[in-house]
């Protein structure tokens, strides 16, 4: 597109492509710059993150889900086209040709497809009562099926969506089986944390069952499910969750010509270029990052590392030079009242990646034993050994746990050792943690242990 007024247009109407779209606005005035953003379905700016508490009631009503409006952004110079799909991308012409037949030429565009859950070749996957876990839809679908009378739920994996699906059926009332095919839940642990997860969900009444791919989703004469089949055996259900992950929704990038990385999404530079085409960028779940720690290739779907990938891509877009710094992977989950958080390497990473590593285990209470309330909590450390350098931390434990985990995240990404957290000045009060949190008892434990 030629012309004294350039037009970015925006695929997608989440958090990256919102984030994007929003901060070239705040950068260029809007004479300068014509902003579009095509969005398929019928919201925008929802938080996918807290579908599952809608469905457990925690949130009780679906609009406190949407953080803004299309005509909240169209009020800023925005305009936000809801139900209008992007159907194909020219690159060399350098235009968009959307589902209603309009052909949008652009100066700028951001990709922002977001993600795919992850549904693998089983038979019966896309039966009647088989629900994924990613658009509002989803949501009232399956809290459509739980007030018709669903009694039994399958949940397929144990990550993130799966923990906190198992959690909010639970509580909901129905008997709910998760079903898994690595060796325990939240694999992104070391088996001896993902252990205690296990435990966990078994003492609360969810049954789980590891190392079990799923073979045939098994429906009655009516196209309904009614069972999950593995080859241990065969589980009754009514429901049946996916929660196997979240894939890069790459398809319209891979037609286009645009090139994938390694991990499957999109590959792009550190300002969310796209590699070939510095006209065009990728932000969110369809495209690809890096480790921060090693620098190697990952697709990690959050919407903490969407908002601040669309917010790089704005930033160059509207003439300030910005760099995406790489992730660790830092997050948190729970189920029932096991917090559950994670950053960096696991043991089982930080050795495939050359690293020699050492892992220290601490068992603590989140506040003063004697305080009442005090609840346990086990904090996995790893380092370099040699170097002391943080690598990674895992946290498992009771309420007040898992946000620990960014104390360790912000050390690892600040680049210090464990013998300078051991050092560092956090708070105390008996209503909040020991007098030596369990943090830089960790911290002091792996630093001992390195100085022989």
């Amino acid at each position: 597109m030629s012309g004294a007024r350039e037009r970015l247009v925006v695929i997608g109407g989440d958090a990256a492509g919102l984030s994007a779209a929003a901060q070239a606005r705040r950068l260029r005035e809007a004479g300068a710059l014509e902003v579009v953003v095509l969005e398929q379905g019928p919201e925008i700016s929802y938080s996918a993150c807290g579908i599952p508490y809608w469905i457990g009631g925690q949130v009780s009503d679906r609009d406190r889900l949407l953080a803004r409006t299309p005509g909240q952004f169209e009020a800023h110079g925005i305009d936000v086209r809801i139900h209008t799909r992007a159907e194909a991308i020219d690159l060399p012409a350098g235009t968009v040709t959307t589902s209603s037949g309009e052909v949008l030429g652009y100066d700028r565009l951001v990709v922002a497809t977001g993600g795919r859950p992850v549904r693998p070749p089983v038979p019966g996957l896309d039966a009647d009562g088989v629900h994924g876990v990613h658009r509002l839809a989803d949501g009232a679908d399956i809290r459509a099926a739980i007030a018709a009378g669903a009694e039994r739920a399958v949940v397929l994996g144990g990550g993130y969506i799966g923990l906190e699906m198992a959690e909010v059926l639970h509580a909901r009332g129905l008997a709910v089986t998760v079903v898994l095919a690595d060796p325990l839940p939240m694999a992104q642990l070391d088996p001896d944390m993902g252990e205690r997860v296990c435990a966990a969900m078994g003492a609360m009444g969810i049954e789980v069952h590891p190392g079990e791919p799923v073979r045939e989703i098994e429906t009655g004469p009516d196209g309904v499910v009614r069972a999950v089949r593995t080859d241990a055996g065969s589980y009754d259900a009514d429901l049946v969750v996916l929660g196997l992950g979240m894939g890069a929704e790459v398809s319209l990038a891979r037609e286009a010509g645009l090139q994938l990385g390694r991990t499957g999404a999109i590959e792009v530079d550190r300002s969310q270029r796209c590699v070939g085409h510095p006209e065009v960028f990728a932000a969110g779940d369809c495209s690809q990052t890096f480790s921060r720690i090693t620098g190697e290739a990952l697709h990690i779907a959050l919407g903490t590392h969407a908002n601040k990938q669309g917010r790089v891509a704005g930033s160059v877009i509207g003439g300030r030079p910005a760099r995406f710094a790489g992730v660790l992977g830092t997050a948190v989950t729970k189920v029932g009242e096991t917090e559950i958080g994670l950053t960096g390497l696991s043991s089982r990473a930080a050795e495939l990646a050359g690293y020699d590593a050492r892992a220290e285990v601490v068992e603590g209470t989140t506040r003063a034993g004697y305080y009442p309330g005090a609840e346990e909590i086990v904090v996995k450390l790893i380092t370099e050994r040699g170097s002391g350098a943080l690598l990674g931390a895992q946290v498992v434990g009771g309420p007040g746990s898992a946000k620990r985990i960014d104390v360790f995240a912000t050390a690892i990404w600040a680049g210090l050792t464990a013998e300078e957290l051991a050092g560092v000045d956090l708070s105390y009060a008996p209503p909040f943690s020991p007098t030596y949190d369990p943090v830089l008892v960790a911290a002091r434990v792996s630093s001992r242990i390195e100085q022989g």
